[in-house]
């Protein structure tokens, strides 16, 4: 990606299509300063752009798995924009407009950083076709934790080599993954009605919310320990949001709520410092 010169439109675009992604995830991102901007929204796009892929409920799971390997691919590519539109064209009517402009995505990615990200976008896009593949097949809690890990846990993980690389940020790997580990677990208890309905249910056999809210809670003890071990600036405060989010989701859901209202997510965002 070198000589790609990053353009205000470039990220104007990424920021307007973080927005309409994620609730959650635009405002942390949105705070960051210069560079590591940039490397997170390029990151979280081009993973939203293969969850898309994974989650899309009229693809035909072979379609998914070729696509998905087919990313893999492309992130190895000398010519990765040739690679994904390639990719892509045949199903341009059926993929949306985050999937389709990766390659935009990817390019916004500092060259510094960009061989790792690109790196954990291969590594994710791989295990979720292996989970397609076995149409996520779930039943025990090591089956949880290998899922939770391939499309979260790999995340924590990536967010602290970006955070290495802006400034030499060291952070505990395990309680990075834990970080993500926790705030897929909240999606899994938000989502679960939809995910039964198109036949896909990530609780162990024999779970119930009570097991899962457990598992979820254990998680953030440990991301808030990772919290707690990263000095003041720009790691600390991007986690923050997303892990007091989670928290108040967890607490909802435990009272038989799911989703946080926009005003007491701005509530929650504005106590953090």
């Amino acid at each position: 990606m070198e000589g790609i010169p990053i353009t205000n439109i470039m990220l104007n675009d990424a920021m307007t299509m973080l927005k309409l992604t994620s609730r959650t995830f635009y405002i942390p991102i949105s705070k960051l300063i210069p560079e590591l901007r940039e490397a997170v929204s390029s990151a979280y796009l081009c993973m939203r752009a293969i969850d898309e892929v994974e989650d899309d409920e009229k693809m035909p799971a072979p379609i998914k798995k070729e696509l998905l390997l087919g990313v893999a691919e492309a992130m190895k590519s000398p010519n990765m924009e040739e690679a994904l539109h390639q990719l892509w064209e045949p199903h341009r009517d059926a993929l949306p407009e985050v999937t389709l402009r990766m390659n935009e995505w990817a390019q916004l990615c500092p060259a510094g950083i960009a061989p790792t990200v690109f790196n954990y976008i291969r590594m994710m896009a791989e295990q979720m076709s292996e989970w397609v593949g076995t149409s996520w097949n779930i039943h025990t809690e090591e089956d949880l934790d290998k899922y939770t890990y391939s499309v979260a846990g790999m995340v924590g993980e990536m967010l602290s080599d970006i955070w290495r690389w802006y400034d030499g940020t060291e952070t505990d790997r395990d309680k990075a993954v834990a970080f993500g580990r926790g705030l897929q677990a909240v999606n899994i208890m938000r989502n679960r009605a939809e995910d039964l309905e198109r036949g896909v249910d990530f609780f162990p056999d024999g779970w119930d919310l009570k097991d899962m809210l457990r598992y979820t809670r254990r998680n953030l003890k440990k991301a808030d320990e990772y919290l707690a071990d990263l000095k003041k600036g720009p790691a600390r405060s991007f986690c923050q949001i997303p892990l007091s989010l989670a928290h108040a989701t967890t607490n909802l859901i435990a009272i038989g709520g799911n989703k946080l209202t926009r005003d007491a997510v701005l509530k929650i965002v504005s106590k953090i410092k």
